[in-house]
């Protein structure tokens, strides 16, 4: 089995209501995937986290280096890709752009092997695993000290054991929002809130303190991704633990992390931390660090997909015992009319738990009419 040809898909959906998180506001949700075609007719799939139209970019230029590869040799071909690129991609844009390719390449694997990607990896420790939901954005109309606390009990009604609040939109009004959130929901849900690097290591202690005594699960990027010193002060001043590396890339980043003790959750996206193949290293690592690995969820039902694929072999938080705490799926809940619509069978949660597709690869079939549909018109081929 050889590659003959690597595609990329630039889709585009405006909202019907736009929302924002402490940096900026979303009117439109985009996403860039990567389709494998290999001779003997399979297909794989991969998404990239990222500015799409650039995330385009990065692997329209890989895709001429793979044409003719053994797609099953997942490793060499990362390896391969990366050294070409080190000089100038060791983050960001060019390792985005790998992990879509990289997670295509696993799909392609399963596929071929008849067997879910979780088989690949050592076989499932679980066959569901608990959802959070992520919401709670800001609107353009409306009191948040209103509608925040509304639609969190609306998730914990549809069956969500916990929820994610944005913060970062100033210290007062993060506490009070988080306070009116906490009495909406009870003190039996879990709340966590996600500042997305909105302060500095002074302002985010000064909240930490106030919504400390709420019982909050973790503390999200309450730094920029590039201050570790800012983590550990934060961390070592607050009982709430400290969350965050959804902006960092590979096992080379999270070494960086990792040996810093800068965080207790790592949140690594396989869109855009290195796939699947690298991912599984990184949670190797935390795993010998004791850091717990939740994974950042940010797109559609093909990051969804490898992301339940890799929770299925992610070990415990805890040591094996009767009740091992285990990891959570980030789910979406924001709109985003691109995101299920792509699958011909969407992934859905039943009373907050969401179902490891069993399939072959990834466990997805596209639903090709849909692309077309949501197709940009910048999408030049």
């Amino acid at each position: 089995m050889r590659i003959t040809a690597i595609h990329t898909h630039l889709l585009e959906a405006p909202l019907a209501e736009p929302f924002a998180y402490s940096r900026a506001w979303y009117g439109t949700r985009t996403a860039m995937l990567v389709e494998v075609e290999t001779d003997s007719g399979l297909t794989g799939w991969g998404e990239c986290y990222g500015p799409a139209p650039m995330t385009q970019a990065v692997v329209r230029t890989i895709a001429p280096w793979l044409t003719g590869a053994d797609p099953l040799r997942t490793e060499w071909i990362w390896q391969d890709v990366y050294a070409r690129l080190r000089d100038h991609g060791q983050k960001g844009l060019v390792i985005e752009g790998l992990s879509g390719i990289d997670i295509a390449l696993w799909d392609l694997k399963g596929k071929h092997f008849g067997v879910p990607v979780h088989r690949l990896m050592g076989g499932p420790l679980r066959t569901d695993v608990e959802a959070y939901a992520t919401g709670l954005y800001r609107r353009k109309a409306g009191d948040p000290l209103k509608y925040l606390p509304e639609e969190a009990a609306g998730y914990v009604a549809d069956g969500f054991r916990a929820v994610k609040l944005k913060v970062g939109f100033g210290v007062a009004e993060d506490a009070a929002v988080t306070r009116a959130v906490r009495e909406a929901i009870g003190p039996e849900i879990g709340l966590m809130v996600d500042a997305n690097h909105a302060y500095d290591a002074v302002a985010a202690m000064a909240l930490g303190r106030l919504i400390e005594p709420l019982d909050i699960g973790w503390f999200e990027e309450p730094v920029p991704p590039e201050d570790l010193a800012g983590y550990k002060a934060v961390k070592a001043a607050l009982g709430i633990p400290i969350a965050g590396g959804e902006c960092e890339y590979t096992r080379y980043g999270f070494r960086e992390v990792l040996t810093a003790h800068a965080m207790d959750i790592i949140q690594p996206d396989i869109c855009a931390a290195g796939g699947l193949s690298e991912c599984k290293k990184i949670a190797d690592m935390a795993m010998a660090f004791g850091v717990r690995y939740n994974p950042h969820v940010w797109g559609t039902g093909i990051g969804i997909a490898a992301s339940l694929q890799l929770l299925a072999v992610l070990p415990a938080h805890t040591p094996p015992s009767l009740r091992p705490a285990e990891p959570l799926l980030e789910f979406d809940r924001t709109e985003h009319p691109i995101r299920q619509a792509i699958l011909r069978t969407p992934i859905e949660h039943s009373g907050g738990r969401v179902r490891i597709p069993d399939g072959p690869g990834l466990g997805i079939d596209i639903d090709r009419e849909a692309l077309a549909r949501f197709k940009t018109r910048h999408d030049a081929r």
